[in-house]
């Protein structure tokens, strides 16, 4: 899994979730809801200094983003490009398909 965020959604993170250089993000799969890929769960997105095992990440801006093990059933077989979304004024996430076993 590879996780990507955009110049525009980085900004958004650092003035709108108020997050530094040395921050972490973790992205992770949460009931209700949906996405693109998933029905009756969305995605959820915390402010969390401390990865605990994470699968994938990635540093953008000084700032780790990051996925947990125990969220793996959330994005197992996708890639997740994080972007900002100006008609709602927050993030959007896409999901590519990769080559992981789903």
């Amino acid at each position: 899994m590879k996780i990507i965020i955009t110049p525009a959604a980085s900004k958004w993170f650092h003035e709108d979730m108020g997050v530094s250089a040395g921050n972490g993000v973790r992205f992770y799969g949460k009931t209700y809801g949906k996405t693109a890929v998933h029905h009756g769960f969305s995605i959820g997105v915390m402010r969390d200094d401390e990865p605990h095992q994470p699968i994938a990440s990635t540093e953008t801006d000084g700032v780790n983003y990051y996925v947990n093990d125990r969220d793996e059933w959330f994005f197992k077989g996708y890639d997740l490009t994080v972007d900002f979304d100006s008609e709602n004024d927050g993030p959007k996430y896409e999901y590519t398909p990769n080559q992981e076993q789903e």
